[in-house]
């Protein structure tokens, strides 16, 4: 019995020793932040829109405004967060304080910083997001011809792996596949006849 606790305490502490240290962490760190900022919250997203939980829903819309805020930053200073030491570390932690209940970190933020800046800039917001909207249709509209052939071609490709996917090998099929084969041990066996004589 106290070998399993044992074989655990071991396996968190190595655990907890690789993503906390600071060298030859990188990968190790940068997946737990994947984990922890991405692949939980889809999980639980989907855990809150299967139950149809109005409050669960609203935590997951506000922690992914407060993903997304923080992901649209990171991507602006990626250079500068670069050299900063033990950045991902950091980034852990706030990942982890944004979505544990107690701290409500993602509602804090929300509330505190993101919300008042949409709301004080969603005017313009809206205006250049119609605009861009506008645009993207005009374009869309214009390429129609290529587009649509892009499509017949891709239905095309489609359809016809399906059909080699759920098409049984011929006898013609089988004939083609070994007579490589055959016609190889065919000649090496004419070989030695040749060299014999």
């Amino acid at each position: 019995m106290a070998l399993p606790l044992i074989g655990s305490n071991i396996a968190s502490e190595v655990g907890l020793r690789l993503l906390l240290c600071p060298l030859g962490s990188h990968v190790v760190i940068r997946t737990a932040c994947c984990s922890v900022g991405i692949g939980l919250p889809v999980y639980s997203t989907f855990k809150a829109i299967e139950s149809k939980n109005q409050d669960a829903q609203q935590r997951c819309l506000v922690y992914w405004a407060a993903f997304g805020s923080f992901s649209l930053i990171e991507v602006f200073t990626d250079k500068l967060i670069s050299w900063v030491p033990m950045y991902y570390h950091v980034k852990f932690a706030f990942l982890v304080w944004l979505q544990l209940p107690p701290t409500n970190g993602a509602k804090q933020l929300y509330m505190k910083h993101i919300r008042p800046f949409l709301l004080k800039h969603q005017e313009s917001a809206d205006r250049v997001l119609g605009l861009a909207s506008c645009e993207v249709i005009k374009l869309v509209n214009s390429y129609q011809k290529e587009i649509q052939s892009v499509k017949t071609m891709v239905g095309k490709i489609t359809e016809s792996a399906d059909k080699m996917l759920r098409s049984p090998p011929t006898a013609s099929d089988r004939s083609q596949q070994h007579s490589p084969v055959d016609e190889s041990a065919t000649s090496s066996d004419a070989e030695p006849d040749q060299n014999s004589s």
